[in-house]
């Protein structure tokens, strides 16, 4: 079960295309609207909140909320809201118990809102550690954004007007023709708002942003990463240790291969979140995750200390 958090601004199709193109299971829906701005811009975001709310309900058979954020350029009430929010979320349990995944769009609203909630996001998978792989924020990139179209449209109609005005002869079907090039991308803009699709990036429409531990990375733990990193993936630990013994010349003992068993879980998911395991018969198969793997790659070009403790 999911709860997808999306601040809503001027955008359609990268709330909700994504969802139903990779196949998410939704089960209910928070969409959030600013109150501040111009009063058509938020009369324009309360539309495409409104059309989100019935397309989430009708195609995704979601459960939707709509909630307002008083000042979406408050950074302080916007994180209160959102640590609240999630943990909310995150308690509350489906019909038979089960328990449910909590999605973070931050594709729109203003920045001081999408960063706002990505920031708790991140400092409540440090504080619920065991709850830390139900927490996810994501972006997804549009296939078009219409703001140059709209330019360009907006100087061929200068360039009309502008004729008109010197007393050029005009074509009729010049006026025709670019009085309905002009009222199509009006309507797509009404409809769909500032862009247009949700972009296939690899295997995804969705971009899940990893968060980082918020401690840092001692000696000894650096060489399992890096050594994990060469590597790719071990079917167990101990033949982690086997190969981290054979790179440092040590002998490979009972004591040491506890000692990277400890590393192990203190870089694991119920740790610091830069390592993945998954049980495999008796043993565990053990990989980097995602900000583990970003991890290595900043820390490529740094020196390594081979005797580190």
């Amino acid at each position: 079960m999911q709860t997808h958090i999306v601040p809503v601004g001027f955008d359609y199709d990268r709330m909700i295309a994504p969802l139903i193109r990779d196949q998410f299971d939704v089960d209910r829906v928070i969409l959030l609207e600013g109150t501040v701005g111009s009063e058509a811009n938020v009369e324009y975001s309360r539309n495409i909140a409104r059309k989100l709310e019935q397309d989430f309900q009708n195609l995704l058979g979601a459960e939707t909320v709509r909630e307002r954020l008083p000042d979406v350029y408050d950074y302080d009430a916007a994180f209160e809201r959102a640590f609240d929010l999630i943990n909310e979320e995150l308690d509350r349990e489906g019909p038979d118990g089960e328990t449910r995944e909590v999605w973070v769009n931050v594709c729109s609203m203003p920045r001081p809102v999408s960063f706002a909630f990505a920031t708790a996001a991140h400092s409540i998978m440090v504080e619920r550690q065991a709850d830390r792989d139900r927490i996810h924020t994501y972006y997804t990139a549009p296939e078009k954004y219409l703001e140059t179209e709209l330019a360009e449209e907006l100087r061929a109609n200068r360039d009309l007007l502008r004729d008109l005005q010197e007393g050029d002869d005009v074509d009729d079907d010049r006026i025709r023709d670019q009085l309905a090039t002009t009222s199509d991308l009006l309507s797509e803009f009404d409809e769909r708002g500032t862009t247009i699709g949700a972009k296939r990036i690899g295997d995804s429409h969705v971009i899940e942003l990893p968060v980082a531990s918020f401690q840092n990375v001692k000696p000894f733990e650096e060489l399992v990463l890096f050594t994990l990193g060469e590597h790719g993936e071990f079917e167990s630990v101990s033949e982690l240790a086997e190969t981290l013994a054979a790179d440092l010349n040590e002998e490979y003992t009972d004591s040491f291969r506890s000692k990277v068993i400890y590393n192990v879980d203190r870089l694991g998911p119920g740790g610091k979140g830069y390592i993945e395991q998954e049980a495999h018969g008796k043993s565990y198969r053990t990989s980097l995750s995602r900000i583990g793997e970003l991890w290595v790659r900043a820390h490529a070009d740094d020196d390594h200390d081979l005797t580190a403790e």
